[in-house]
């Protein structure tokens, strides 16, 4: 049959998250009251200096094809910015500009991984780490953090796990969906066992802003002496300036990946889009208030409603140390309650008491469902309010 599919999509695993969120898009629409948690995004609008730049830029002319690795003056507003945050020295050449993070990633999976390469991902995970890993020919390898181990890997495990046909390793730090963030210690850990297997690590930094309490966000990047050259390391500009939608990401790397990297993106995407680059030069090269004001804002959220979903029955959680995300344990809530997985938990959960979560097995975590406190606080206290009825309501002893 000639006009048969290519094969390489038939084994990505359908988004978990989209069967919930359609259901409560539908409810909403019916005019029932549903609170959604599921928000992956900040829910600030873009600070009004960004707007403004892009909308110069605009008036300006400033609408044709950019370089296919973005504009030098966005390159150099990175440059500055990974040595003023991080200081890690990259030159041009060792950083391309991409359609939003993801995307880089995408485009990072298809240039390092050959099919059969392995390629290991801590759990929980980012739900596209292991289907862009797929769609590059590559097997991926999990290895499991769970409630117990703050939702992190050890290095012992990290070393464990590598084959001969390893190609690179997977860092998430601070993490989607569990807020936790590796130590510098950790991290070192990690770095030796990576430099031992000669292995790449791929480090996906774009929660970095968002860190609360004493912890510390340290790039792996800028430990050991060559972790800077087996790392390539992920960010942008849609959680620390919630730009979500402007789609600008980027990569920081040895020129031998970034490279190929550009010539690839050079044939699929021609260049990230003109304004929104105009606008991530302002994001990093104008005040940075907003971002603070934010993190804050943030920091000041999850204050206030960990203790009241920790205090749920069947719930174990862990204070989220980064990022805008709650990953409680709810295995035996689950079974009290009289469901056999978190997926028809949380299906019946938004049926019945309208709250809107995401399970965990989307993240390799079945045991746990993910909300997002990047939600109004007094919506998410009375989100949390509905589900703590639910769970009483259903308590079997």
């Amino acid at each position: 049959m000639n006009r048969k599919l290519a094969t390489r999509t038939e084994s990505l695993t359908p988004s978990t998250t989209l069967a919930i969120t359609a259901k409560a898009k539908a409810m909403k629409q019916e005019g029932i009251d549903v609170i959604g948690l599921g928000a992956g995004e900040p829910d600030f609008n873009t600070p009004e200096n960004i707007i403004e730049a892009a909308y110069k830029s605009m008036q300006e002319g400033k609408t044709k094809y950019t370089p296919s690795g973005g504009l030098p003056e966005l390159k150099q507003a990175i440059i500055d910015k990974m040595q003023r945050d991080n200081g890690l020295t990259y030159k041009p050449s060792e950083v391309i500009v991409g359609v939003g993070a993801k995307h880089v990633l995408y485009t990072l999976f298809q240039v390092i991984v050959d099919p059969g390469d392995e390629v290991i991902i801590p759990i929980p995970y980012w739900v596209s780490y292991p289907e862009q890993v797929k769609l590059a020919g590559g097997r991926p390898v999990f290895i499991e953090g769970t409630v117990d181990t703050e939702f992190k890997i050890s290095a012992s495990q990290l070393k464990s796990a590598i084959t001969g046909r390893t190609k690179a390793f997977i860092l998430n730090s601070p993490s989607n969906p569990s807020g936790m963030i590796y130590t510098e210690d950790e991290l070192r850990e990690i770095a030796q066992i990576c430099k031992e297997a000669d292995i790449w690590i791929i480090s996906d930094e774009i929660y970095e802003k968002l860190v609360y309490g004493e912890a510390k966000h340290v790039s792996v990047a800028s430990l050991l002496e060559d972790a800077r050259e087996r790392t390539i390391v992920i960010n942008g500009v849609s959680k620390s300036h919630s730009m979500t939608g402007w789609r600008i990401g980027y990569a920081c790397g040895d020129e031998k990946v970034i490279k190929p990297m550009t010539d690839l993106a050079s044939h699929s995407t021609s260049n990230p889009a003109t304004p929104s680059q105009y606008a991530a030069i302002e994001a990093y090269n104008g005040p940075q208030d907003a971002v603070e004001m934010m993190r804050k804002d943030f920091g000041e959220r999850l204050d206030a409603v960990y203790p009241l979903l920790a205090d749920i029955p069947g719930f174990r959680l862990l204070k989220p140390q980064g990022a805008f995300y709650l990953l409680p344990d709810v295995s035996e809530a689950v079974r009290k309650t009289g469901f056999d997985s978190t997926d028809s938990f949380a299906k019946a959960l938004l049926e019945e008491a309208n709250v809107a979560v995401i399970p965990g097995s989307g993240f390799g975590a079945p045991d746990t469902i993910r909300l997002s406190y990047a939600t109004e606080l007094g919506l998410f206290k009375e989100a949390v309010s509905r589900i703590r009825g639910f769970v009483e309501k259903r308590w079997q002893d």
